[in-house]
């Protein structure tokens, strides 16, 4: 397509040898009395023709009658007009700029000033002891702490004074007071009787403190300062302190959880070194608290005006000595430490938490377990070669945490990491959990465990149904399927009646004697190995096995189902199956010997149904069911006896040779006209009887 031109149905078609088409444009002029786009121009590329439209002008901007020229006179840096007299209206726009720029950065500092001022004016951490809303108090703590305020079974900040927690001796749980204000349950902490001072340092810690937010820092709900009522109020966290979790032995802590709850504390104590607080000075595992969502926060910081536990603390005391476990060597040496700590001694204090939550065996643990916490800190302050730190073992972490861990409590500042580089450092290790969050991670966990349970459930439900379809098969074998599933469905049977039935009734002639020249373990094996015969063959058939007693066996055509006429055919032809299979058969014990079966059948009417409820049996009832039994012991061995009614059926189906026997006399039956059947007129292939006699003289070698 390239270089050729052609006319096409816009027009004529040219492509030049770059393969671009060259286009026809129109030029767009908008009329000022219309306000309309007009076309006012067309450029033709094939002619390279510009050409104006009839009676219309360009109405180009500012008065002009021509387009503005492509280069400005002056140039487009103004190099073509040069002027080298500086006017005296620069000079005044200068100082009238630097004027203005004055008045506006003033301006803008003032704004802040009384903005400030504003906000240090109203209050919003003010809260009223009555906004304070009551929680429900075990009788014997309400004269102590009034029935406004309640107390939790969790552990709270180090700083809490004595008068706000009770500590049960037996099971060391620390309490902390709670109440709900605004709808929200918060904790309290009561502050000391002595009258509190709202100056500006405070009121500028308050500030600070009401507009610090983050996920791993307690939230700062107000203060009190209503005497006798004086207290602060803060975020309440109620699965307890990080020392509480770590020293119960009965919360199992994966490292998945550890990682998680060291990146909690290194992200929430970077961003409050970020923020206008700067740096904690009292961070432990006992102001680690972790919510209900099992977010582990940083609590205990900023408001250093308040702090006065230190100096009403006993210095021979437990508790004084034991909260400067975490304290870092050169605070300890310092006469006069700053009231907030510094960051190095944070990341030392962060080094003796790694350490309580790698090893689980307490603060500062050393294997010398006789130490106090005095002669503890003493030791960490006297900077012994090595320095004095708790006791660590190799194999209880990875190397890197180990490494981490000793670089945080480096006897030199210089040498500890900050808490952004620790961030690094966390979440590596914690990179099977990439947000860090222990309920995050659980989430992930359990979202797994549907999954992989999906597939198990499948698998399972795929082996129960199996084995359900077992069930259902024996059971089957024991019942009628329609009958089975009736009484599976919690159905009761109802017995039925039907008009005509043909029953099968079987004898083993001589079975006594056998059984009396035999041991008990080979009568059974005998009638096992004659009924499995027996079941091979009639699985060919349209029957129902109603019971086998010893050797007797009784049968009927597949109740309930009705088949019509067909229920002797099928009697029959299974019957003289079974007839020739007996003869090839071979008793294991006795191979010489040949068993001699005697059947009888008669057909009528019978009811049907199902007896008892454990161990339900299906049982035939009727005069049908004596009959055949007399026609079986009133025949002759190897031989089967019909009776009149069941020839008439047979003769319908014309598939059957009958021999008249003639009047018998019966017990309880009087005479009656009886036939032998002979066999089945269409000769077909005994693959019964085969396999049957094959599998006799199988079981006989054996």
């Amino acid at each position: 397509m390239w270089n050729r031109t052609f006319q096409g149905i816009t027009g004529l078609v040219s492509i030049d040898s770059n393969g671009d088409r060259k286009a026809d444009y129109s030029l767009l002029d908008m009329n000022p009395k219309t306000g309309i786009f007009e076309v006012v121009a067309n450029y033709y590329g094939v002619k390279h023709q510009f050409v104006m439209e009839e009676n219309k002008t360009i109405h180009w901007s500012g008065g002009r009658m021509a387009p503005p020229p492509d280069t400005p006179p002056c140039g487009f840096d103004g190099s073509l007009c040069p002027d080298t007299a500086f006017p005296k209206y620069a000079i005044v726009s200068i100082v009238l700029s630097g004027a203005m720029l004055i008045m506006l950065i003033a301006s803008l500092f003032m704004y802040r000033h009384y903005k400030l001022e504003a906000e240090l004016a109203s209050m919003t951490w003010k809260i009223h002891w009555d906004d304070v809303l009551s929680t429900s108090l075990p009788r014997s703590t309400r004269g102590k702490f009034g029935s406004r305020i309640s107390m939790a079974r969790v552990s709270i900040p180090s700083n809490f004074s004595a008068d706000s927690v009770a500590v049960n001796a037996m099971s060391k749980q620390v309490f902390v007071r709670t109440g709900f204000y605004k709808g929200t349950v918060v904790a309290i902490k009561m502050l000391s009787g002595r009258k509190i001072d709202i100056n500006r340092a405070l009121l500028m810690e308050l500030k600070r403190m009401k507009d610090l937010h983050h996920d791993h820092l307690v939230r700062f709900i107000g203060m009190s300062a209503e005497p006798p009522h004086q207290a602060l109020f803060t975020e309440y966290c109620p699965k307890g302190s990080l020392q509480d979790i770590l020293e119960n032995d009965e919360i199992k802590l994966d490292w998945m959880f550890r990682y998680s709850l060291m990146h909690d504390i290194v992200k929430g104590m970077a961003y409050l070194h970020s923020s206008e607080i700067r740096s904690h000075g009292k961070l432990k595992s006992s102001n680690c608290v972790v919510d209900s969502r099992f977010v582990l926060k940083i609590t205990d910081f900023g408001l250093q005006t308040l702090d006065s536990d230190d100096e009403n603390q006993n210095l021979d005391s437990y508790v004084y000595w034991r909260r400067r476990l975490w304290t870092s060597p050169e605070l300890l040496r310092a006469p006069q430490p700053p009231p907030a700590g510094t960051q190095k001694g944070d990341v030392y204090s962060f080094a003796i938490i790694v350490q309580e939550i790698i090893m689980r065996k307490g603060s500062f643990f050393v294997h010398n377990e006789d130490l106090s916490p005095k002669e503890i800190v003493e030791n960490v302050r006297n900077g012994q070669k090595p320095p004095f730190r708790p006791a660590t073992e190799e194999d209880v972490a990875d190397e890197e945490v180990l490494q981490m861990m000793r670089r945080c409590w480096s006897e030199d500042p210089v040498d500890r990491p900050d808490f952004q580089a620790l961030k690094g450092i966390i979440r590596r290790l914690n990179k099977d959990n990439e947000s860090g969050n222990i309920l995050d991670n659980l989430l992930s966990r359990m979202e797994q465990y549907a999954n992989n349970l999906e597939a198990l459930v499948e698998e399972r439900t795929a082996d129960y149904l199996d084995e359900k379809r077992k069930c259902e098969e024996l059971l089957y074998q024991l019942l009628p399927k329609s009958v089975a599933s009736q009484l599976i469905a919690g159905k009761s049977v109802v017995a039925e009646h039907y008009d005509s039935v043909t029953i099968y009734f079987s004898d083993i002639v001589g079975f006594t004697a056998i059984s009396a020249e035999s041991t008990p373990m080979q009568v059974v094996d005998l009638l096992n190995d004659l009924y499995t015969c027996f079941d091979s063959i009639i699985e060919s058939f349209d029957v129902y096995k109603v019971e086998t007693i010893g050797d007797a066996y009784r049968w009927s055509p597949a109740l309930p189902m009705r088949n019509g006429a067909k229920h002797a055919g099928e009697i029959a032809g299974m019957s003289l199956k079974l007839l020739e299979a007996v003869q090839s058969f071979q008793i294991r014990h006795r191979p010489g010997q040949q068993l001699k079966l005697r059947i009888g059948l008669h057909t009528g009417p019978v009811v049907a149904g199902v007896v008892g409820l454990k161990m339900p049996r299906y049982c035939l009832f009727g005069d049908t069911v004596n009959t055949s039994s007399r026609m079986e012991s009133y025949g002759l061995p190897l031989r089967i006896h019909v009776s009149s009614t069941t020839k008439e059926v047979l003769d319908t189906l014309g598939a059957f040779q009958l021999d008249l026997r003639g009047e018998v006399e019966m017990k309880g039956k009087g005479k009656m006209v009886t036939y032998w059947l002979r066999h089945k007129k269409t000769d077909l292939i005994d693959i019964e009887g085969s396999t049957c006699a094959r599998l006799s003289m199988t079981l006989a070698s054996y």
